[in-house]
C-alpha cells in the first residue's frame, strides 16, 4: 500500500567539495530571512503563512529574501507546533474509474486552492483499508479523510466508532459523519420514468447487486422500482442484471452472457457510464441499433460517454461542486469535532443525448444545493 506523504518538504544539506574536506552548507531559516530583510522574524512568518496583512513594500522585501536565501518552510517542524501535517486524503474505491480520475482532479485543485496537500488512495472496497486510513489520521500523519464507502455493512465507519474528521462522499450514511451525496435514488427514478416515456416498456438495469452489497447499487435499484411503479410497468426481476464489478470489461462480459439467454430489452439503464460503455459496445457487435432496437442510459456524466456513439444519455451532476462541498466540511469538521452531523445533497440533471433517441438537451431535477 502505497504511503503517506509525512514531510512535503525535507531539511537539505548542500554539501561543498573544499579541497580534501566537506563543508556542510544548512538552509536557511525564519531568523535568516528576517536578518537578510530588515524585519522581525513574526513579519516573515506572517507573510510565509499569509496569516496577516503585510504591506506591500515589506511583503516584497521578506520575498527578495526568501528568493535569495532559497528558503524552504519545514513544515514537518510546523506540524508539530500545531498539530496538523497540512495533509488530506482522499480514497475512493477504484481509481482506475474515470468518474474516480475527474473528481479527484477537482479535489485536488480545490485542496491546492485551500493549502492542503491530497494524498490520494484505493480502498479496493477493502475496510480494511479504510481502517488503516483511520488509524493514520487518529496518529496525526493526514489531517482529515475524504471517503467513498461502497457498503455500511463492511466499511470501517460504523456506529459507535470514534472517527477522525471525516466527509463521506455517496449513498453510504452514518449519523457521525458530514456526508456529500446525490440522491441515487430519485435519480435512478427519474432516469427510469425518461425511457419510459419514450415507449419503453421492457426496461432494464444493469449493475445490480450480486455478492457484494453495494449502497450505491441498492438505491439505485430501488429509484428504478419507483419509476417503474409511477410509470404504470410491471417489475421483472429478470430485467434486473447482475454485475458487481463496475467497468466496461465487466459490463460486456455480463451483458453478451444475458443476451445469450433473454430478449433484448427495449432500455438499459446502466448504474454508471462506464457500465453503458462496455454494453455499447457488446451491442454494436450484436447488429443492435441504438436507440432504434434499444435506449441505454448511464450514471455520472464522465466526459466519455459525451463521446460515445451514439452518444450516452445519463445522470449529470457537478463534480466540482462535489470536491468543494467536501472540503469545506472537512475544514470545518477539523475545527469542530463534535458539531452535528452536515449533510449535503448535490442537485442532479436527467441529460438525454442520442443513446435515448434524444438531442442534447438536459431535463433538470428540480432541487437545489441543500444542507
Amino acid at each position: 500500500m502505497p504511503q503517506f506523504l509525512r514531510v512535503l518538504y525535507h531539511s537539505k544539506e548542500l554539501s561543498q567539495q573544499a579541497g580534501s574536506g566537506r563543508q556542510a552548507i544548512m538552509r536557511a531559516t525564519v531568523k535568516d530571512v528576517a536578518a537578510r530583510a530588515g524585519v522581525s522574524p513574526k513579519t516573515v512568518s506572517n507573510v510565509v503563512n499569509n496569516l496577516v496583512p503585510v504591506s506591500p513594500a515589506t511583503r516584497l522585501k521578506v520575498e527578495r529574501a526568501l528568493a535569495e536565501l532559497d528558503y524552504v518552510p519545514n513544515l514537518s517542524a510546523r506540524g508539530l507546533r500545531n498539530g496538523r501535517s497540512g495533509v488530506i486524503a482522499l480514497a475512493l474505491p477504484d481509481l482506475s474509474t474515470p468518474y474516480s480520475a475527474e473528481l479527484a482532479h477537482h479535489v485536488v485543485e480545490v485542496g491546492h486552492a485551500l493549502g492542503w496537500r491530497v494524498q490520494i488512495e484505493e480502498t479496493g472496497q477493502d475496510p480494511r483499508r479504510e481502517v488503516d486510513l483511520m488509524s493514520k489520521a487518529r496518529a496525526n500523519l493526514v489531517d482529515g479523510l475524504i471517503l467513498n464507502p461502497v457498503s455500511l455493512d463492511e466499511s470501517a465507519v460504523q456506529v459507535g466508532v470514534a472517527l477522525p474528521p471525516v466527509v463521506l462522499l455517496g449513498e453510504v450514511s452514518q449519523h457521525l459523519a458530514d456526508r456529500v451525496f446525490v440522491d441515487s435514488v430519485s435519480a435512478a427514478r427519474d432516469m427510469t420514468l425518461a425511457l419510459a416515456r419514450g415507449g419503453r416498456r421492457r426496461i432494464a438495469i444493469l449493475g445490480a447487486n450480486g455478492n457484494r452489497r453495494s449502497a450505491t447499487a441498492l438505491q439505485r435499484a430501488q429509484g428504478y422500482r419507483q419509476g417503474l411503479a409511477e410509470a404504470g410497468l410491471a417489475h421483472d426481476p429478470e430485467l434486473e442484471i447482475v454485475c458487481d464489478k463496475w467497468t466496461p470489461r465487466q459490463s460486456a462480459e455480463v451483458l453478451r452472457a444475458y443476451l445469450a439467454t433473454h430478449p433484448l430489452p427495449d432500455a438499459l439503464f446502466c448504474f454508471t457510464d462506464s457500465l453503458a460503455i462496455g454494453a455499447l459496445s457488446v451491442l454494436h457487435d450484436r447488429g443492435c441499433r441504438v436507440p432504434e432496437d434499444i435506449a441505454v442510459a448511464g450514471f455520472d456524466d464522465i466526459p466519455d460517454g459525451q463521446y460515445a456513439v451514439p452518444s450516452l444519455t445519463t445522470v449529470s451532476f457537478d463534480k466540482g461542486v462535489v470536491a468543494e462541498q467536501a472540503l469545506r466540511l472537512l475544514t470545518d469538521r477539523m475545527g469542530d469535532r463534535n458539531r452535528a452531523q452536515v449533510a449535503v445533497e448535490v442537485p442532479y440533471s436527467i441529460v438525454e443525448r442520442a443513446s435515448t433517441g434524444a438531442g442534447p438537451a438536459a431535463s433538470r431535477h428540480p432541487g437545489t444545493l441543500s444542507i
